[in-house]
């Protein structure tokens, strides 16, 4: 299914990240296997992780390479999509599993702590997709998978009365209006009318209600507001599911899982969540 194909599989040396990277060379991938070594908690170095990874898939009669940087920094990942291109000729997959844990409830946690996920959870998924992303588009071409957790999807224990919310506004201010306007006058027209209609003060009231007592029962919930519509978003939540005796294979998903899921999967287009809104 990927002969031909060059990936990019970091945080692959164990776990999940080192079955997909040896999965994806069974399917005929060459695969630049990238992992540091780093604990759990992601202190240390190690090179075998990795190496021993790229071992099986050249045992197994694959291709593969090993990769020692750390998606926290970008001249890393900058050499993980050089390294791809000098050995197999190209790249076009990018799957990222690298991530550390620092499992702490929030008032025991400290500001470094925080960083360290930070650097590798958000500024490493930055960093490796664009390190590729203008290859990518120079050949019109591009696979990026990424991985999140469930922890991030279902959330854990809350506590003590405290309730925390998220509110999206959408309003007429300085940092919106920074936005580049759109060169077709009709499109700029319309975007300067929503614009007009969406005053700064019609946000105000809903933070005024979250901040009450009367709001207790308010938590965890994620609005948009634009002047009068008020819009609660949905969690990320299972909305359907197929099951396969003895798990699935590249192949039943693709005769099988994905276009039993493919009715429920969630619209691109924002004229989907919102009908009346303008294209830009």
């Amino acid at each position: 299914m990927l002969d031909g194909r060059v990936a990019l599989c970091a945080g692959a040396g164990r776990g999940v990240g080192a079955e997909v990277a040896k999965l994806m060379a069974a399917n005929g991938a060459k695969v630049v296997v990238n992992d540091p070594g780093t604990s759990g908690s992601g202190e240390g170095a190690d090179r075998t992780p990795a190496q021993e990874i790229v071992d099986q898939i050249k045992a197994a009669g694959g291709e593969a390479a090993a990769n020692y940087g750390s998606v926290a920094k970008f001249d890393d990942c900058l050499a993980m999509v050089q390294q791809a291109r000098e050995t197999f000729g190209g790249l076009h997959i990018v799957f990222n599993a690298a991530g550390i844990l620092r499992d702490k409830m929030f008032h025991n946690m400290f500001p470094e702590d925080w960083q360290a996920v930070i650097d590798v959870h958000l500024t490493g998924h930055f960093n490796i997709n664009r390190a590729a992303i203008t290859l990518f588009r120079e050949q019109n071409y591009g696979r990026i998978i990424m991985v999140s957790s469930t922890s991030g999807l279902l959330g854990n224990i809350g506590s003590k009365g405290i309730t925390v919310n998220v509110i999206c506004p959408s309003a007429d201010t300085r940092m919106t209006r920074s936005v580049p306007t759109p060169k077709d006058p009709q499109a700029a027209a319309l975007r300067e009318e929503r614009l007009r209609r969406s005053r700064a003060d019609a946000i105000a009231p809903l933070c005024v209600f979250l901040a009450s007592e009367q709001a207790s029962h308010v938590n965890g919930q994620v609005f948009h507001q634009r002047a009068g519509e008020l819009s609660l978003y949905g969690h990320m939540r299972p909305v359907r599911m197929v099951h396969r005796q003895g798990g699935w294979t590249p192949e039943t998903l693709a005769e099988v899982a994905i276009p039993a899921l493919v009715p429920q999967f969630t619209p691109l287009d924002s004229r989907a969540v919102h009908p009346g809104l303008p294209m830009e």
